[in-house]
């Protein structure tokens, strides 16, 4: 194992700085940064590739090196690094010691494999790592198909994201494209599209049928769907406002589209 490292100006530690600060160096190196045992937990368990491990002893216990130890063979590096160090490249509070190098999977259109009713949570220009992150949390519990992001404003594999999603972001299918591509493989494989909008045609979303092949397309909480999407899409969806609000967060809204999919497709 090599020395411990003690030094902010190792060159590891200042690339590891760089992997979560820029996502042009996450693109040209093809890594990310998973933090904490629970989340590298669930990517191993996805199959996601981990090179290399950085643990403070201090933070993570025994118990816990005893599980990494465990999951990763000596394919996996392994760098001990002192608290003063960690704490400098720990990107939440409370750290359990645990940050690890991860090759995040690629994954294209094509390349999705589709049930016979697909369910898709389509995202437009998401710009926000934690609702990309809370929406894959709820796509992992829903069983959905995939998520994918039409022109995404962040990277699909933000060390944020990541944390938002307790490792969710490797559960599930998760594709950039742009709403082009989107919308034209809809059509080549009979996926309807809702895009839940506030428009004088929208219907409440309980009157809708999404026992068949499906993708609930959500805009941004500043901006909503794009005029262009929205006019794309097969039909326009509300969830009723009983308050003085007339809109919930994006991750809500998601969460409670795609649950009304599952509750009928159980039913």
């Amino acid at each position: 194992m090599p020395d411990a490292i003690t030094s902010p100006q190792n060159p590891r530690i200042k690339n590891l700085l760089k992997l979560q600060q820029k996502s042009s160096e996450r693109r040209a190196q093809g890594l990310t940064i998973i933090e904490g045992l629970r989340e590298l937990t669930i990517a191993h368990g996805a199959g996601v590739a981990v090179p290399a491990l950085f643990v403070c002893a201090e933070l993570a216990g025994e118990q816990r090196q005893q599980e990494l130890r465990a999951l990763f063979g000596r394919e996996t590096e392994w760098f001990d690094v002192s608290k003063a160090v960690f704490e400098k490249v720990a990107y939440r509070e409370g750290s359990d010691g645990v940050l690890a190098l991860a090759k995040p999977p690629h994954l294209t259109l094509p390349e999705l494999k589709l049930p016979a009713a697909p369910l898709l949570l389509v995202l437009e220009a998401v710009e926000k790592p934690g609702n990309l992150g809370a929406i894959l949390r709820t796509a992992d519990a829903a069983q959905a198909t995939a998520v994918i992001v039409c022109d995404p404003r962040t990277d699909l594999f933000n060390p944020n994201a990541i944390r938002s999603s307790i490792g969710c972001s490797f559960t599930v299918p998760t594709i950039a494209t742009t709403r082009e591509e989107l919308l034209a493989w809809c059509r080549q494989n009979g996926i309807k599209t809702y895009a839940a909008a506030l428009t004088d045609r929208a219907v409440a979303y309980t009157t809708c049928d999404f026992r068949g092949p499906t993708a609930l397309v959500m805009g941004t909480e500043a901006d909503g769907l794009t005029p262009e999407l929205m006019a794309a899409c097969d039909h326009t969806i509300i969830i009723p406002m009983r308050g003085a609000i007339d809109s919930l967060n994006v991750s809500t809204a998601t969460a409670i589209l795609t649950f009304e999919a599952v509750r009928q497709r159980e039913g």
